[in-house]
């Protein structure tokens, strides 16, 4: 038997370089994908395009998908900022509207649907460097440290549920677009999107039923 037999899974963020090994190693382990994203792949299944930041449209949709196992929060960003005095906004706004609102409002929509089934998981993504604060990264810093503690919470909310909530917290990762980004940087010390997956995977299945408001580092070599 497969880590995910028999098990729906609901990702966010699934077209992305992340996403696209998430939902592979999912399928590999025996799950029925349901992916969401801003944009929909006409080729796939299960394929769904949602505004995340818009918690009516997320709402409908996930309530639309009918009965699930698992909520892999993958959507988010990263940017560079300014310091932390700069007067803009914008920078702050945009990260929380990718990395908060978008877990938000799909916690808000799924985790009814999990209770419903007395039973379930739900993975999101923190960062490892946003555990302590960072130069320039203010606004990243801060959003992804809301994701943690936002992880813990509904671990201690949801426990007695059957319901457990976890979170991964990588360093960079080797996608096509940060060696666009860091071209003088070495990708063999990031971590692998698959090496990455397979963590969440084994998050999203029964046998971490056991484990419940973990962050855990996903560093590769860094």
């Amino acid at each position: 038997m497969k880590p995910l037999d028999n098990r729906t899974v609901v990702i966010t963020g699934a077209l992305g370089g992340l996403g696209t090994s998430v939902c592979a190693v999912a399928e590999s382990q025996g799950a029925r994908v349901v992916r969401l994203d801003i944009a929909r792949d006409e080729s796939l299944a299960r394929s769904h395009s949602v505004d995340l930041t818009n918690a009516e449209a997320t709402l409908e949709l996930i309530q639309s998908l009918g009965p699930f196992d698992g909520l892999i929060n993958l959507a988010g960003g990263f940017a560079m900022g300014s310091e932390s005095w700069d007067s803009s906004d914008d920078q702050w706004d945009l990260m929380f509207s990718l990395n908060v609102a978008t877990m938000r409002n799909t916690i808000k929509a799924a985790v009814p649907v999990l209770l419903e089934q007395q039973g379930g998981s739900i993975v999101n993504v923190g960062a490892f460097g946003a555990r302590e604060g960072q130069g320039l990264m203010g606004a990243y810093c801060a959003s992804k440290s809301v994701v943690m503690r936002l992880t813990e919470t509904l671990a201690e909310e949801l426990k007695t549920k059957g319901i457990n909530v976890n979170a991964v917290l990588p360093t960079v990762i080797d996608t096509p677009a940060n060696r666009a980004a860091m071209p003088d940087a070495d990708p063999a010390a990031w971590v692998s999107p698959d090496d990455l997956a397979a963590v969440v995977c084994f998050l999203a299945s029964p046998a971490a039923r056991a484990v419940n408001g973990a962050l855990i580092p996903v560093r590769g070599l860094s």
